[in-house]
């Protein structure tokens, strides 16, 4: 078994098995010249001078440059090496000659003079280079994620995952929280999103669900008495992926009992400090402001505003509250708004707007009005629908100077805040608005505890069906659940939710109410939660929680775009493996093993 030890500020490896290495690749620098070292990695490259070969010798930790003379017993061998075999060089480590120093390199001031050099293994020709540009198709990549994963950059990021990860653990361990692994088969229950079932051998035509959170059982763990629980865990969703979301994530799960909402997120930011400080060797954070709800979606559009740039939502409709224009008054009729959005001295094309109209129906939105206030007055396709006095009070309510655009979006409100949240984050990216030096934090608060589909004209859970109103607000659950407010917080960052969590329901009333609202009788009530609802009666602590997504963490401490990219061997966004062709096909005796009969 392979253990890692400190040497002298470097990692030595030990095994039996194996001749030890003395230093890892890019550990070596000037005050190593003279010692005799043996290294083991990857061949980067091989360059033949005729009079001396040099090999880039690759590990986790870097290059160094090998060089071989004729006179070498080991010349032979290292003609016959090509990219990314495996070898083993030993020599000795000598100061690079005048005028060949490389100062990219950590080793560049040194190389090893080879006198004994192994093939440990070859390697047949890469299908793209191991290197960090690589200009390879992404497919191609992840079909190959093994030599994907070569790549200098990708090993950094799982390398400051782990130190994400044991951060996390380091901090939650001082503050007193356990961490205790939950089931991942279990019970499929209602009110999340689509799950992963896994049918079960022995209890045939039943299925197992793989959990698209650890959310039960970590209320029954402060039911147990735990008082304060962790878990880095793996989840599932069944769900439509994009660029930050994949079917199987990880969670680092936390719960407290006899704990309030501003425990917990005092908690969570001294949690967030703590990480940035060990990991990116930030001392200083600014502070973490809370938002209401409902002024997030009024001012920004969205849930999780960026608030590193402004471009703030308004709402116009008083302005035309008497217009004569079809669009705007059809609206404002049927009880829906008019916002707009103002954008300082810009110029666009008939063609930028047109295609900021196709964007914004993407969201939902029936279309998108632009007016451009100029010397004259307004230049705009509907200029001739609005009065003059509806111009003036316009451009004084949305403070508007010659050369500042507004679009306005007429619709419901949850439509016309959606499109033009959206809108919002499209403009500020092609503008260069966002400030990405910046770390914008925010808590948002005070969610609605239920969301109306007026498709299934019903209510479901904004959160979950476990989380706790405002006391003030439980009267309404069953009465008027749409006043009814969460005692629920999302943190967000630069634009991101990275963590969200709720207080949670500890009485069994009051969860029975809640089951209720969400049209679930009685008996169906018990027959998906029953053990938790027993488990409320048998004294379970006021507790509550918080659940921050590891691999968004990643990628905003990282500024990486693409959740992929933080996972070592992450899904495509048709939730396939290109690499180990998952989901394959189940042979005929699984299936009849099963009990399950597929149709065609």
């Amino acid at each position: 078994m392979n253990i890692l030890k400190e040497k002298k500020g470097g990692l030595m490896m030990q095994n039996n098995m194996v001749a030890k290495r003395s230093y890892m690749c890019a550990e070596l620098t000037k005050k190593n010249i003279g010692e005799k070292v043996k290294l083991m990695g990857w061949v980067q490259k091989r360059r033949d001078l005729g009079a001396l070969i040099f090999i880039d010798l690759r590990d986790r930790t870097g290059i160094v440059q090998l060089a071989i003379d004729p006179e070498s017993p080991s010349f032979e061998v290292a003609e016959s090496i090509r990219s990314e075999y495996v070898i083993e060089a030993t020599g000795v480590v000598r100061e690079r000659p005048d005028g060949q120093v490389n100062a990219s390199m950590k080793t560049g001031e040194v190389e090893i003079l080879v006198s004994e050099t192994k093939i440990l293994n070859k390697s047949l020709t890469p299908p793209f280079y191991i290197e960090d540009d690589v200009n390879a198709d992404e497919s191609l990549k992840l079909k190959y994620r093994y030599l994907d994963l070569r790549r200098p950059q990708a090993q950094n990021v799982l390398i400051q995952r782990h130190k994400i990860a044991k951060a996390v653990r380091d901090f939650l361990d001082l503050h007193g929280f356990i961490e205790v692994e939950t089931p991942v088969l279990t019970k499929s229950t209602p009110e999340g999103a689509r799950d992963y079932l896994v049918p079960s051998r022995i209890h045939k035509g039943s299925f197992y669900a793989l959990p698209q959170s650890p959310q039960l059982f970590k209320q029954l763990l402060m039911a147990s008495g735990l008082d304060r629980y962790f878990q880095i865990v793996k989840c599932f969703r069944d769900e439509d992926l994009r660029a930050d979301r994949q079917p199987e994530f990880t969670q680092i799960d936390i719960e407290m009992s006899f704990a309030e909402e501003a425990d917990i997120r005092n908690m969570a930011e001294d949690l967030v400090r703590h990480l940035f400080k060990q990991v990116l060797d930030i001392k200083e954070l600014p502070s973490f402001p809370l938002m209401q709800y409902e002024e997030a979606m009024n001012k920004f559009g969205s849930d999780k505003p960026d608030t590193r740039f402004e471009l703030y939502l308004q709402d116009v409709s008083e302005v035309f509250l008497e217009s004569d224009f079809r669009v705007f008054k059809g609206t404002l009729e049927s009880g829906g708004v008019l916002k707009g959005i103002k954008v300082e001295n810009s110029d666009f094309s008939r063609k930028q707007i047109d295609q900021y109209t196709e964007f914004v129906k993407r969201y939902g939105a029936k279309g998108l009005v632009w007016i451009q206030k100029v010397d004259e007055g307004i230049r705009s396709s509907v200029a001739k629908f609005l009065s003059d006095n509806e111009v003036s009070t316009l451009v004084k309510k949305m403070e508007l100077e010659d050369g500042d655009f507004a679009f306005i979006v007429a619709d419901t409100r949850k439509t016309a805040n959606k499109a033009l949240g959206a809108l919002r984050l499209e403009l500020a990216n092609e503008l260069d608005l966002i400030d990405k030096s910046n770390w914008a934090f925010l808590w948002v608060v005070d969610f609605p505890l239920f969301e109306y589909d007026e498709e299934d004209k019903r209510y479901y859970a904004a959160h979950h069906p476990f989380t706790m109103a405002h006391e003030e607000d439980i009267e309404n659950i069953s009465k008027k659940p749409d006043t009814v407010r969460a005692k629920a917080y999302d943190l967000v960052l630069n634009g991101a939710e990275i963590a969200g969590g709720s207080i949670r329901i500890h009485n069994r009333e009051t969860q029975n109410m809640m089951l209720k609202a969400l049209g679930f009788s009685e008996e169906q009530a018990y027959n998906q939660f029953g053990f938790l609802l027993d488990a409320l009666e048998y004294g379970a602590p006021p507790h509550g929680g918080i659940a921050f997504g590891l691999d968004r963490i990643v990628m905003e401490m990282l500024g990486i775009s693409n959740i992929r990219d933080v996972i070592a061997f992450p899904k495509t966004t048709s939730a396939s493996c290109l690499m180990t062709n998952a989901p394959s096909e189940a042979s005929k005796e699984q299936l009849e093993e099963l009990g399950i009969a597929l149709k065609k």
